[in-house]
C-alpha cells in the first residue's frame, strides 16, 4: 500500500548506515486520492497534489503520469517511470488490453501492434491494422526495434510473457522506450480484469469513461441472484490431435463459471489463475459424462455451428447427457479477447444455466448447437 505522503515512499536509508545516501523524495508532492478498485488486485493509483497519478503495478513497478503540458516535479526517484500524457505511439504486445482501448475509443493512442490483423477478433483494431493506423511490429519475443524507433514509440505494454524474454525488455528500456507490464492476468477474479480499463482511462485521460464502463460490468454481477444452480459444466475444446484441453480448476474461466452458479466437473486439475490442460479422451469422458450442460471452446480451435460438426470431433461426445438433453453450446471466437465484457459473459453464463427453455438459443457470446 501506497504511504500517505510520497514523500516517504523511496526512503532507503538505513539507520546507522552514514556511507548509504537517502535520495531525495519529489519536492512538495503528497496523495489528495486514491483510484477506487472493487476487484483489482495487480496494480493501485494515487492521485497527487499537483495532478499527477502515480500508478503502482503489482508493488514493484512505478508509473509517474504526468498531465499533458506540465513538467514533471523535481527529483523523481529512479524506480519510477515518467509517463507524460498525451501518451501516443503505442506498441501493445498484450492482446488482452486491446479491447479496454477499443471501449474507451483510444485505439488513436496505439500505433504498433504484436498480434497481426488476421489475429484479432475485434473488428476496430482489426480494421485499423488493415488501413496501416496501426501497424505490425512483431511479435513480443522479437519485436521490430527500428519499427519502434521510427514510430516514436511512446510506451510498450507487454504480457508477462516477456518475463521469458528480459533481453527484449531490456533493450526496449536501452532505447528510450518505457515498458508497461499488464499483469491482467494474475487477477483472481475476472472482473479484476475488466477493471484494468481504469489504469488505461489514467493512461489516455479518460478516467470518468472508464468508471463508466467498468461499472456497466459489475452491475450485471449484481443482477445475479445469489446460489449455485446444481448444474454442471464442462469447458473445454478437442485439439488436432484427438485430445482434450480443458481449463485448470483456479482459471478465470472456471471462476466465472462459478460466479454464475455453475459447478465446473474438473475441480482437481489445479489452482493456477490462468492457464489449460490437456486430459487423454478417456479421462475427460469418465469426468464430463454426466454433465448437466456442454460449453466447447470455439476460441483457439475455431467456432463450432452444429452439434453434427462438434461430434465429428468425438463420436464419444454423443454419450454425453448434455448431449441427449440438447444443452450443448459453443462460445463464439472472441471470447478471450473481449475482457471489457467479462460481466456480461458471467451473466450470460447464468441465463443458460437457469432458463430451461429451447426458445435460449443465441446470446451474445454463447450460442447452442442443434
Amino acid at each position: 500500500m501506497f504511504k500517505k505522503l510520497l514523500s516517504v515512499i523511496f526512503v532507503i536509508a538505513i539507520s546507522g548506515c552514514s556511507s548509504q545516501q537517502t535520495p531525495k523524495p519529489i519536492d512538495s508532492l503528497s496523495a489528495v486520492g486514491k483510484l477506487e478498485l472493487q476487484y483489482a488486485e495487480q496494480f493501485e493509483a494515487d492521485y497527487l497534489t499537483d495532478g499527477c497519478v502515480l500508478i503502482s503495478i503489482n508493488e514493484s513497478e512505478r508509473f509517474l503520469v504526468v498531465p499533458d503540458g506540465q513538467e514533471p516535479p523535481a527529483n523523481v526517484p529512479a524506480d519510477i517511470t515518467v509517463l507524460r500524457r498525451p501518451i501516443e505511439n503505442i506498441y501493445l504486445a498484450a492482446t488482452s488490453a486491446m479491447c479496454l482501448f477499443d471501449a474507451l475509443d483510444a485505439l488513436g493512442h496505439i500505433a504498433m501492434s504484436g498480434t497481426k490483423a488476421e489475429g484479432w477478433y475485434i473488428e476496430n483494431a482489426r480494421a485499423a491494422m488493415e488501413s496501416g493506423a496501426i501497424v505490425y511490429a512483431g511479435k513480443y519475443s522479437a519485436p521490430d526495434y527500428e519499427t519502434l524507433m521510427a514510430k516514436d514509440c511512446g510506451l510498450a505494454i507487454e504480457s508477462t510473457m516477456i518475463y521469458h524474454t528480459p533481453e527484449v525488455k531490456e533493450k526496449l528500456e536501452e532505447l528510450g522506450i518505457p515498458v508497461l507490464v499488464e499483469r491482467s492476468s494474475y487477477e483472481p477474479h475476472p472482473l479484476g480484469r475488466t477493471e484494468w480499463i481504469k489504469l488505461y482511462g489514467l493512461l489516455c485521460g479518460k478516467e470518468d469513461l472508464a468508471t463508466r464502463l467498468f461499472d456497466d460490468q459489475a452491475a450485471y454481477l449484481d443482477g445475479i441472484a445469489a446460489g449455485n444452480t446444481g448444474k454442471t459444466v464442462a469447458f473445454f475444446y478437442i485439439n488436432s490431435t484427438g485430445g482434450v484441453v480443458a481449463r485448470k480448476s483456479g482459471d478465470y474461466a472456471v471462476k466465472m463459471i462459478e460466479l454464475a452458479g455453475g459447478n465446473y466437473v474438473f475441480s482437481g486439475l489445479g489452482d493456477s489463475a490462468t492457464g489449460s490442460v490437456n486430459l487423454e479422451m478417456e479421462q475427460f469422458y469418465a469426468g464430463a459424462k454426466d454433465a448437466g450442460v456442454i460449453i466447447y471452446n470455439s476460441s483457439i480451435d475455431g467456432e463450432v455451428r452444429t452439434l453434427d460438426e462438434l461430434l465429428a470431433k468425438s463420436r464419444l461426445l454423443a454419450d454425453f447427457n448434455a448431449v441427449k438433453n440438447g444443452d450443448v453450446w459453443c462460445t463464439s471466437k472472441n471470447l478471450f479477447q473481449e475482457t471489457t465484457e467479462f460481466g456480461l459473459m458471467i451473466s450470460e453464463l447464468n441465463r443458460l444455466l437457469k432458463e430451461e427453455s429451447d426458445d435460449l438459443t443465441q446470446l451474445k457470446f454463447y450460442s447452442r448447437l442443434w
